[in-house]
C-alpha cells in the first residue's frame, strides 16, 4: 500500500510555485506494541470519553476545545473560530530565507519528512527550487501548518527530492545554563586525555545505521515467542557493575587494555553478516496483536481467535531484517 501524505499543498519560492505532498520519513509501525487487556477475560480494554463531573459518556459532536483559565473555568474555542485564524501556510509552504545548515542548532530539530511533487504537473518548478537550494549549499526555511499548528520547516536536497525537517520554536528549547552551571571546572592532565583519545580511536568507525540493533525490541520478540510456545520464562541475572572508580588514570588504562583485546562491536556484526542473505523484511507487527496466553487469556484466545489467526500464531515472530548496505 502506498504511503499516505500527511499534508498536501504548494511549495513557493517568490513567484515559482508547484504542488507538493509531505510524507513522514520515519515510522514506528514495525516496533512491538501492546494493547491493554482484561486479565480475567483476555478482552481488550476500551476507553470512553466521559464527563468528569457527571460520569456520562460524551459523543464526539459534543466535544469542543477549551482553554483552562481557572479551576473548572474554560474558554471554549470552536473549529470555525480556529479556521478563521488559519494562516496562509495552511496550504502553502512559503520559503522565507536561506541559511547555512551549520547555523541550525540540533536541539531545534524535531522530525524529518519527504517533500515530493504532487501529481504530474509542477516537476519543472520543483526541480528549479531543489537545484537552487543545492547550488547555494544552504537550507531553505519555510512555514507549514500540520494539525492546526504552524511549524518552521527546513528544506534541503536529498538525492532527487527534498527533505523537510520540522524545527522547534525558541520557547520550546530549554536553556542549557540551568543544567550546566553547577558542573565543576576540572583540570585534566595530558596523559589522561591521551589515554582517552586512544580509546576513542579504537572505537572509531563509519556511521552505519544498518548495523544498529534494538536490543530491547529483540528481547521483546524473544519473550513473546517463548510465551507463545509455552516455554518457561527465567529471570535474567543482574548485570555486573564495575564498582566505584577510585583512580581515573587506572580506569582509563584498564579501558584501553580491554579495547585492544576485543574488536569493535560494529566490525564483529559486519564480518558475521558477510555472505549471508538478509532475512525477509516483516511488514508491521500484525501477528503480535494475537492474545497472549495467561490467566484466562488462553481460553479466551481459543474462543475468539479465527482459525487463520491461530495458524499464524504458531509461527515465530521475527525482527525486521537490517537493510543491506548500499554498494
Amino acid at each position: 500500500m502506498a504511503p499516505r501524505a500527511n499534508w498536501k499543498g504548494f511549495l513557493r519560492l517568490s513567484l515559482v510555485t508547484c504542488p507538493v505532498a509531505l510524507y513522514p520519513a520515519t515510522s514506528d509501525t514495525e516496533k512491538v506494541s501492546f494493547n491493554q487487556i482484561n486479565r480475567k477475560t483476555g478482552h481488550r480494554i476500551k476507553y470512553l470519553k466521559v464527563d468528569a463531573e457527571t460520569g456520562d459518556e460524551v459523543t464526539s459532536e459534543d466535544i469542543v476545545k477549551g482553554y483552562k483559565i481557572d479551576t473548572d473555568t474554560y474558554i471554549e474555542v470552536t473549529k470555525d473560530e480556529l479556521d478563521e485564524i488559519a494562516l496562509d501556510s495552511t496550504h502553502t509552504i512559503e520559503i522565507d530565507e536561506f541559511v547555512p545548515k551549520t547555523d541550525i542548532d540540533n536541539r531545534y530539530l524535531i522530525r524529518p519528512y519527504y517533500l515530493v511533487p504532487d501529481g504530474k504537473v509542477g516537476h519543472d518548478a520543483y526541480a528549479v527550487i531543489r537545484e537552487t537550494i543545492r547550488s547555494m549549499d544552504k537550507v531553505a526555511i519555510g512555514r507549514v501548518v500540520l494539525t492546526n499548528r504552524e511549524h518552521i520547516i527546513a528544506l534541503e536536497p536529498l538525492e532527487s527530492g527534498l527533505m523537510g525537517t520540522l524545527l522547534r520554536c525558541p520557547y520550546e528549547v530549554r536553556s542549557e545554563k540551568e543544567y550546566f552551571d553547577d558542573i565543576q571546572d576540572v583540570k585534566l592532565t595530558k596523559d589522561m586525555l591521551d589515554l582517552a583519545k586512544h580509546i576513542v580511536e579504537k572505537k572509531s568507525g563509519a556511521f552505519e545505521p544498518e548495523l544498529f540493533e534494538d536490543h530491547y525490541e529483540t528481547a521483546l520478540i524473544d519473550l513473546i515467542n517463548k510465551k507463545r510456545s509455552g516455554m518457561p520464562i527465567t529471570a535474567k541475572a543482574a548485570p555486573k557493575t564495575g564498582g566505584n572508580v577510585i583512580n581515573l588514570m587506572d580506569a582509563l588504562k584498564k579501558s584501553l587494555a580491554s579495547e585492544k583485546e576485543a574488536p569493535p562491536a560494529a566490525k564483529v556484526v559486519k564480518e558475521t553478516a558477510k555472505g549471508k542473505k538478509p532475512k525477509k523484511r516483516v511488514e508491521g507487527q500484525r501477528e503480535m496483536l494475537l492474545p497472549i496466553s495467561g490467566k484466562g487469556g488462553k481460553d479466551a484466545a481459543a474462543k475468539t481467535a479465527p482459525k487463520e489467526a491461530t495458524k499464524k500464531a504458531d509461527k515465530p515472530v521475527r525482527a525486521p531484517a537490517r537493510a543491506k548496505k548500499a554498494g
